[in-house]
């Protein structure tokens, strides 16, 4: 299915004429979290390469298992470090760069009865967070290691759903399904007022790195490098920090 999928998904970004142009179709992969930022860039991009960027946002983890099961992508961004050096120790990417940092935060809608990380343990929140796989479920986990053990425990027996990434949270938060739930600084302020953040504790706060690297099997492989030097230091780097995410060190 999931070869199907990356087929389909291929076949429907092939290049585009538009304008009468031959447009260079390049099929970016790209974690959920940033589809605001990377689609607002995609234009600029597109003209200053005569290119066609298609983006496709997921799980970071699902859009990995895209790339091993032979979907046709360019340009691979993920919101870990681990996922991309794994891709490429596979021989499936070139070697990946880290090109921004997020926040993990506990996200709240307005009304929510949730005002602090310990009130997640309450009897009866209910909370939403990512699934073990993809990058945002693993930061949350990691968070929670680090608490009391019957604190943790406590916190996760309130878990009533495993979302397959971020913006499934957010959907849970704002549709009033979730108390609270685990996300990245940037998805709130894509929310756009809907929930409020609050900050962990420095000794709890995972380190939230992003990486992207050039698939193996791209046929457009210098542009799809110039894609990824955007993410560093171009108009997509610009877009990133607007949207609330700061450069890699």
């Amino acid at each position: 299915m999931l070869l199907l999928a990356g087929a389909a998904f291929a076949a429907g970004c092939g290049d585009d004429g538009g304008s009468g142009s031959r447009q260079t179709a390049l099929v970016v992969s790209a974690a959920a979290s940033m589809k605001e930022a990377l689609t607002a860039c995609a234009p600029r991009f597109d003209k200053a390469e005569d290119a066609a960027v298609r983006e496709s946002f997921a799980g970071s983890d699902e859009l990995a298992a895209q790339i091993r099961q032979g979907a046709e992508v360019d340009v691979y961004a993920a919101a870990n470090t681990k996922l991309p050096d794994r891709l490429h120790q596979e021989g499936l990417i070139e070697a990946p760069v880290r090109f921004a940092t997020n926040d993990l935060v506990l996200a709240v809608p307005e009304d929510s009865k949730i005002d602090s990380l310990a009130a997640l343990a309450s009897p009866g929140a209910k909370i939403a967070i990512g699934s073990p796989s993809v990058p945002v479920g693993s930061y949350t986990r990691e968070t929670l290691a680090k608490l009391p053990a019957g604190e943790a425990k406590a916190i996760l027996a309130n878990v009533r759903s495993n979302e397959p990434d971020v913006k499934g949270i957010v959907g849970k938060l704002t549709q009033g399904a979730a108390d609270a739930g685990f996300v990245y600084l940037t998805d709130v302020k894509a929310a756009n007022g809907k929930l409020e953040a609050i900050g962990l504790p420095d000794d709890l706060e995972p380190e939230v790195t992003y990486a992207a690297g050039v698939v193996g099997k791209s046929k457009h492989a210098d542009l799809a490098e110039r894609y990824v030097d955007e993410l560093r230091t171009g108009g997509c780097a610009r877009a990133l920090k607007a949207a609330g995410f700061a450069p890699a060190p």
